[in-house]
Order: C-alpha cells, then structure tokens, then sequence
C-alpha cells in the first residue's frame, strides 16, 4: 500500500488544498456531496487513491474518511 500525505497550512494552504479537492473530484466525476456522476470507467478505477466509498454509495477523501472512523 502507498501513501499520500496531504497538509494543509494556513489561509493560502487551506485555498489551494480546496481547489485541489476540486480538481480533483471533477477529475474523477464527483460532485460536492461525493456522488458518482461521471460517465467513464476510467474515472472510477482508481478512484481508491484518495477516496474511500462511505455509505451509501459516497465518496470521502481518504484523510476525511480516516479522521472520521479514527
């Protein structure tokens, strides 16, 4: 397994970490709820290295998902 560190630091950290979560949510077909709208397969097959499929069918961002279950 491979791991992703991701740090936020400070007001101009926390603005580029969201557009990076936007970037890459639309890339993988994501909308802000963590919903699949996409329309390839590609985009879903690896989707696992940086989310985690949560509960009903959603999508979280690996750190969220692991400061959530933690």
């Amino acid at each position: 397994m491979r791991e992703i560190i991701h740090l936020q630091t400070g007001q101009c950290g926390n603005q580029i970490g969201q557009k990076f979560w936007e970037a890459i949510s639309a890339e993988h077909g994501l909308d802000p709820s963590g919903s699949y709208n996409g329309d390839s397969d590609l985009q879903l097959e690896r989707i696992n290295v940086y989310y985690n499929e949560a509960m009903g069918g959603k999508y979280v961002p690996s750190s969220e998902y692991n400061r959530i279950l933690g």
